[in-house]
Parts: structure tokens; C-alpha cells; sequence
């Protein structure tokens, strides 16, 4: 039996580097400075450079930052973390964060996104 993919309409945003998501920094966040919970605002974590909401920082306490990564040969460094349905995913720059017909969140590496995307308006 042959499918066809359902034309659906997907936002997407090509990441590079922390906060390249236009959602990183969308929303104060609660958390603890100075001992206490506290709201953090959002243009306080962008300004500075902290962590982003949709793609995190990768880390990973078995793999030292300096390897090379086995899909783009760049650092771990330059790396991000995002968290999908099916479990967390490494972004290398370049790729693609796809934001799905659930509203979830997963990357796709830049080669297949061109062969199965086409911007629409």
C-alpha cells in the first residue's frame, strides 16, 4: 500500500545557537535567585543569555563538550536539547525546530526539512 502525506501547514524556525527560537524567551518564568521563588522575567534571562524554553542548552554528563558530533562535526558544544514526545533530541545548528499539529516541538535536519517543506503564504 502507497500514503500520501496530509498537506498540513507546520510553523518552523531554523536554529543556530541559544535563543535562536522565537519562543525561548516568550514568557516570565518562576524560579529561585537570591534564596527565594521569584518570577524571572523573560527579557532578564534573554539579556542574559540564559537557557531558552523550547531548545535548552545540551548537556549530558557522559559526553565531554569538546567531542565532535556524529551528525554535523561541530562541537557539543553549539549544540542544543529539545524535548519531544518521543524523548529529548540533540539540535545541531542548522536544523529546523518544527512546531507540530499538537503545538509539540521536534527538530529536523535541514536536507529532509528542504525535501519535505515548501513555504507556503
Amino acid at each position: 500500500m502507497k500514503f500520501r502525506k496530509k498537506p498540513v501547514v507546520i510553523e518552523a524556525t531554523q536554529w543556530f545557537k541559544n535563543g535562536d527560537h522565537p519562543l525561548d524567551y516568550a514568557s516570565d518564568q518562576t524560579g529561585f535567585q537570591n534564596g527565594r521563588l521569584t518570577s524571572i522575567p523573560a527579557a532578564h534571562r534573554k539579556a542574559n543569555n540564559w537557557e531558552g524554553e523550547v531548545v535548552r542548552y545540551y548537556r549530558d554528563p557522559g559526553v565531554d563538550g569538546n567531542t565532535q558530533c556524529k551528525h554535523c562535526g561541530q562541537t557539543m558544544h553549539v549544540h542544543g536539547w529539545i524535548d519531544t514526545l518521543e524523548g529529548g533530541h540533540i539540535v545541531c545548528p542548522g536544523d529546523w525546530i518544527i512546531t507540530g499539529v499538537k503545538g509539540e516541538n521536534y527538530p529536523c535536519k535541514p536536507d529532509i526539512f528542504e525535501a519535505t517543506y515548501e513555504e507556503c503564504q
